[in-house]
């Protein structure tokens, strides 16, 4: 990584996240491309603290909202409380004005509710009695959910799905790595003592950087041919939209950057697919099974196809 302004954060994240570079990478990925991050995967693994530590490094404010059944939209976007001293309204702002919003297990609330924040997401501001208000910027979703437990959970349709820029996942560490972890005293996240190194004036100044990072056509056509590819797929029920193909091409450009490259490659392509392309396609219904087989189907279908599209 050689684009000087974001190294320092990659390399402060490292300090947290031991053992993860890409998906250190992939986050701060999502985060220049503007995007929303959404990390499946089992407790105890770092979802949280990569959250909060990426807060914390941009300057940025950190919010936490625990997702459960009884969770209203209003206790997330605020509420107008009548004041008596003015004789008027006055707005409490909710969770969601934070930089970076951690929507911890957001499978376990309703419907209603994920589809009041699954709206600021695509907005980047909210509506409160006809009013509407920006919301902080930077601004980043990061949220979590349990590919293993669906016990009074509501997941996400595919609909909904799509407003994630990337879906990760962050694996077990390595036995050095978690040996490391291991002999490190215990802290709980918040107890991280982390500085900036990057403010939140610099990561807009980026974001609006990584749409010049220039991409050939021969690239534009690769990756007209990945989606082409899902959408006559057999096996797949249904595949890329253009929106999923302007998805593919930001995180690109993002990746580049992060690389240290004014330029896109076919490899950016590549290691992109995944991350940005397999929650947004659904499998035929006799291939879907349940959430986590049917994730990974969809992901060696990709690998499949990849090994039959030419590079440019």
């Amino acid at each position: 990584m050689q684009y000087l302004p974001v190294t320092p954060l990659f390399r402060q994240l490292q300090q947290v996240i031991k053992g993860k570079d890409e998906t250190l990478k992939e986050a701060i990925m999502c985060l220049l491309a503007g995007g929303h991050l959404l990390i499946e995967d089992i407790p105890g693994v770092g979802k949280t603290t990569l959250a909060y530590a990426l807060a914390k490094s941009i300057g940025g404010k950190f919010s936490r909202i625990q997702f459960t059944s009884d969770l209203l939209p209003s206790d997330i976007l605020g509420v107008s409380v009548f004041k008596t001293e003015s004789q008027a309204f006055e707005f409490i702002p909710g969770p969601l004005f934070a930089n970076v919003v951690l929507a911890d297990e957001i499978n376990r609330t309703t419907p209603k509710t994920q589809s009041s924040l699954l709206e600021c997401m695509e907005r980047s501001h909210i509506s409160v009695d006809g009013i509407a208000m920006d919301l902080p910027q930077p601004f980043m979703v990061v949220a979590t959910q349990n590919p293993l437990d669906f016990e009074g959970t509501y997941p996400l349709p595919e609909n909904q799905l799509d407003r994630f820029l990337m879906r990760i996942t962050m694996g077990y560490p390595d036995p050095d790595t978690e040996k490391e972890i291991i002999r490190t005293p215990n802290y709980h996240y918040d107890d991280l003592n982390l500085e900036p190194v990057i403010s939140p004036d610099s990561i807009r100044g980026i974001q609006g950087e990584v749409s010049k990072v220039f991409i050939e056509e021969s690239v534009l056509d690769y990756i007209l041919r990945w989606v082409l590819a899902t959408r006559n797929h057999p096996r797949f029920q249904i595949g890329i939209s253009p929106r999923g193909a302007i998805a593919l091409r930001r995180v690109a450009q993002a990746r580049a950057l992060v690389e240290g490259r004014n330029y896109v490659i076919p490899d950016d392509i590549d290691r992109s697919i995944r991350p940005v392309f397999a929650h947004r396609i659904v499998s035929n219904r006799s291939h879907r099974g349940d959430r986590m087989s049917g994730s990974g189907f969809v992901e060696a279908e990709l690998d499949a196809i990849g090994r039959n599209i030419e590079q440019p």
